[in-house]
């Protein structure tokens, strides 16, 4: 079951790719198990990965109980991709950069292989628990972050949206802390603790509708679009 978190980003994603032009050559960096490319029936989509990460190879933090990379277009580091100078007219990258050791090299060579007026799709958390390992590098990206340094590569951005705000992120941390208890723990909420998180939760989504500027604390995450100049 997909949190509300990711409903969000995959919603946010697939009106990004409806936007592109029939036709336009689309690079998914860091694709993984390509769950976008059913959204990019339009587009000429290559997938690109690293294809190293293994579920059963390390038991710690949050792992995936299987992993299909399926058929990768191009299999190689994000930072170095064989592909010419401008030969992309997209670039989707969605919740990879805080799993590569130098998200600021992906983005200069994401700057190299757009044309000119070519969009970046950009996703990644703003705070998030060791999940991937050992391939989780940092733990989340402020909006800073990419006002600071898409500029400095030759991209405008066009929009930065937050994926939840301080207490949507809260409310989801509360809603597997049970789980987290009883992994880290060796323990469990009682009857009772388990009702009091219950009405927290609820406080929490109650607090969400009316602190939507909570975000300039944390969110879940950032999405940006941004256009290569």
């Amino acid at each position: 079951m997909k949190s509300e978190n990711e409903i969000q980003r995959i919603e946010w994603i697939r009106q990004q790719l409806q936007k592109l032009p029939a036709g336009s050559r689309l690079l998914d960096a860091g694709a993984g198990e390509q769950a976008y490319r059913p959204y990019c029936t339009h587009l000429k989509y290559v997938s690109q990965d690293f294809a190293q990460y293994d579920p059963k190879a390390m038991n710690r933090g949050l792992q995936m109980e299987k992993w299909d990379y399926g058929t990768l277009d191009i299999v190689s580091d994000i930072t170095s991709i064989p592909e010419p100078d401008k030969s992309f007219d997209a670039i989707l990258c969605s919740e990879v950069f805080e799993h590569i050791p130098d998200p600021q090299a992906a983005m200069k060579e994401f700057s190299r292989l757009l044309r000119p007026q070519g969009k970046l799709i950009l996703t990644a958390p703003f705070c998030s628990m060791t999940h991937f390992a050992p391939y989780h590098f940092s733990t989340g990206f402020n909006r800073y972050f990419y006002e600071h340094h898409l500029p400095l590569l030759g991209f405008t951005i066009d929009s930065i949206d937050y994926n939840g705000n301080y207490f949507d992120y809260l409310g989801q941390e509360l809603k597997r802390a049970d789980h987290v208890a009883i992994e880290y723990a060796s323990d469990k909420p009682s009857w009772m603790e388990y009702q009091a998180l219950k009405i927290v939760r609820r406080m929490m989504k109650r607090f969400s509708t009316t602190g939507k500027s909570s975000t300039e604390l944390l969110s879940m995450g950032l999405h940006v679009a941004a256009t290569r100049q």
